[in-house]
């Protein structure tokens, strides 16, 4: 019992940076209706610069969250006004967009190691090896952080989407963007904000994932494929549905230890990848229009 009880707050500690890291993916693909292969290498340059900002500036990681979150919106905003907005829309763009923006990841990776070298760093503070005691175990304080981020990051995202004028504007354009244009709405000025804002969570989530695991510059196939399992099985553009998939998709990690090898938990991934592709491939809550 009390194994089980140490398995199950470690899923939900580790759905929260799930969570976070799927949101900025299905964000960008319910918008843009773009598979952002760049994902994976933006939650990498995350990691790293919060880890240069703690480093070499001593700065607490979770006091650079604003630096973070707005270096890497800039970062998203010039992709897309860079790359992204010269491809082609609909199903003719889709093989260009996966192409460029997994080219973008790879010179990510490849500037990564020419600045950082191929080395593991990890952040580690003054209270890393801290823990709390709950319902009788005991669990690392950064970890808690990184659920209290990752239940803020929803809320927040809720609370844009549903109560600003903003949000308002990225669910219409979604939904109908040529029917924006015919009201007034620059659609454009949306996907440029849209890209940016999940090219930020992004970055948040390669943030939170240094406080807890040692990262180099080929992270971030991990974390890709994860956030394309929450999406999918969560149902792209629910927010409740991917907050839903990513606890699913911890519990389903952490218990599998039991009854295989830990070197083969990392598998756990695809397979329900692929059962959710075959069995239900709109997800848990089907396509919504950001809700």
């Amino acid at each position: 019992m009390e194994r089980f009880i140490d398995l199950a707050v470690s899923a939900v500690l580790l759905a929260g940076l799930y969570a976070t890291m799927a949101y900025g993916l299905g964000m960008i693909y319910g918008v843009l209706r773009v598979v952002n292969l760049a994902h994976g290498g933006v939650i990498m340059a995350g990691a790293y610069m919060g880890w240069v900002l703690h480093g070499r500036l001593g700065l607490d990681p979770y006091l650079s969250i604003p630096l973070v979150v707005g270096a890497s919106y800039l970062l998203g905003v010039g992709m897309y006004k860079v790359l992204v907005r010269h491809l082609p829309r609909g199903a003719a763009g889709g093989p260009a967009s996966l192409l460029l923006l997994f080219g973008f990841w790879l010179v990510l990776r490849n500037a990564a190691y020419l600045l950082f070298t191929g080395n593991d760093q990890s952040i580690t503070t003054t209270w890393s090896t801290r823990s709390v005691a709950l319902l009788g175990t005991h669990i690392s304080a950064t970890r808690l952080a990184v659920l209290g981020v990752g239940v803020l990051v929803p809320l927040g995202l809720h609370a844009l989407l549903r109560h600003t004028h903003l949000g308002r504007a990225i669910r219409a354009v979604a939904q109908n963007p040529d029917s924006c244009t015919l009201v007034g709405v620059d659609v454009e000025r949306i996907y440029t904000i849209t890209f940016g804002l999940g090219t930020a969570l992004a970055g948040l989530a390669g943030l939170l994932s240094a406080t807890i695991f040692a990262f180099n510059p080929g992270s971030g196939s991990g974390e890709l494929l994860k956030s394309f399992v929450v999406v999918v099985l969560g149902g792209l553009g629910s927010v409740l549905g991917t907050g839903i998939a990513a606890l699913i998709l911890a519990v389903v990690e952490v218990f599998a230890i039991l009854v295989m090898p830990s070197y083969l938990t990392a598998a756990v991934g695809f397979i329900m990848l692929v059962l959710v592709l075959v069995i239900r491939p709109g997800g848990l809550f089907g396509h919504r229009v950001l809700g």
